[in-house]
């Protein structure tokens, strides 16, 4: 990527804050070029594959997953990215990392850890991920983690939204009272408009929701019903999928004409300027923010408590609850590689580990070998 291009509040190579652990590398990569192929390299992206979005793996191979959404929160901050003359390289390698600490079964895993390791510090999967990057990967003979730059791991601890909410304590070291990035705030929103689309196309696939359901929905409607009028002759299943794509389209095209009139608004010609503001730069207009938040509504009420997705989240629940338990009970079953970190991060925190880096489908073979007394251990 040449930064000549970028605008002058963008963030630079040059002016990076750098690395853990000083290295003599082999190429001549810019640095955060370098971060994103080292998180495409790594074990925890790969699992992304078979970690749950909204549908588990196993209930067909169509559904979105960690690793197909965080590949489409690329797509779009990318595109936010370049018309905004943005630092591209960080924000891919903010998009591909932001999941990286997400348990098996989406926010029910995240929610049975935090209540399982109360007294011993919680969990988080944005503090998950910074973790994965700056302890758990081992991957390099001088160091633990992926010994990213500051920005980018800036980024995955300052990562906000709906239902990412890291605490202040979790950012003690990456300047609390600074915003992020611009690189890092597209990620925000970025992230909101591919689940938030995604999620209404996959919950159509399955039959959880239907385009009645969606009548009521301001944002859909409008654009479902011009996507009808343009093209009255192709099938259902292409409408909808052209539908979610204008939504896309539209929903980019505002954040990016609403974000250019704040930073002309505040005067930002730096990216000092932007780490000193009170609030984040990077949003849609108030108008697509109601509307917005009127779909996430829907979604939550007709998508993520649908009654299957329900019966999932208690299954789910029960057993990774039953396995911290077992583990806790007999550490001795753990992996020899994560018995011996017992001594170095504790055996609580190993455990939670080691659960949280599972994919859905390894959970369940997990519980099979441990409770049911004719499946191989």
């Amino acid at each position: 990527m040449h930064e000549e291009y970028l605008a002058e509040y963008a963030t630079r190579s040059e002016t990076s804050r750098g690395r853990k652990h000083v290295e003599a590398f082999k190429d001549d990569r810019l640095p955060f070029e370098r971060d994103r192929d080292r998180i495409i390299h790594c074990a925890a992206f790969r699992r992304l594959e078979y970690k749950t979005q909204v549908f588990v793996n196993h209930e067909g191979d169509y559904y979105r997953t960690r690793l197909t959404h965080s590949l489409e929160v690329a797509q779009i901050a990318r595109g936010i990215a370049r018309k905004l003359r943005l630092n591209e390289d960080l924000v891919e390698a903010l998009a591909l990392s932001h999941d990286l600490g997400h348990t098996p079964f989406g926010h029910t895993g995240e929610h049975v850890l935090d209540r399982l390791m109360k007294d011993h510090g919680g969990f988080e999967h944005n503090q998950q991920s910074l973790r994965i990057v700056e302890v758990l990967e081992q991957r390099y003979p001088d160091f633990d983690g992926l010994n990213l730059s500051y920005e980018t791991r800036e980024g995955i601890i300052k990562h906000t939204t709906s239902y990412d909410q890291t605490g202040v304590s979790a950012v003690t070291h990456y300047c609390p009272a600074e915003q992020p990035t611009l690189e890092a705030q597209i990620i925000d929103l970025a992230d909101e408009i591919a689940y938030n689309n995604h999620d209404i196309d996959d919950g159509l696939k399955a039959g959880y929701i239907h385009l009645d359901d969606l009548a009521g929905v301001e944002l859909w409607q409008r654009t479902w019903a011009d996507i009808r009028r343009r093209f009255p002759g192709i099938s259902e299943k292409r409408q909808i999928l052209q539908t979610v794509s204008r939504l896309i389209g539209e929903l980019i095209q505002d954040l990016v004409i609403t974000t250019s009139a704040q930073l002309q608004n505040h005067r930002i010609t730096n990216l000092d300027n932007v780490r000193s503001q009170p609030g984040r730069l990077v949003t849609f207009s108030s108008a697509m923010k109601e509307r917005n938040k009127e779909l996430k509504a829907f979604l939550f009420r007709k998508l993520y408590r649908h009654h299957k997705v329900e019966r999932m989240r208690v299954k789910a629940e029960r057993f990774l609850t039953l396995l911290f338990e077992n583990y806790m009970d007999n550490p001795l079953l753990l992996p020899e590689k994560y018995q011996r970190r017992y001594e170095q991060h504790g055996r609580e925190r190993v455990i939670c580990d080691y659960i949280a880096s599972m994919t859905d489908r390894y959970a369940q073979d997990e519980y099979k070998r441990l409770y049911e007394p004719f499946e191989r251990a």
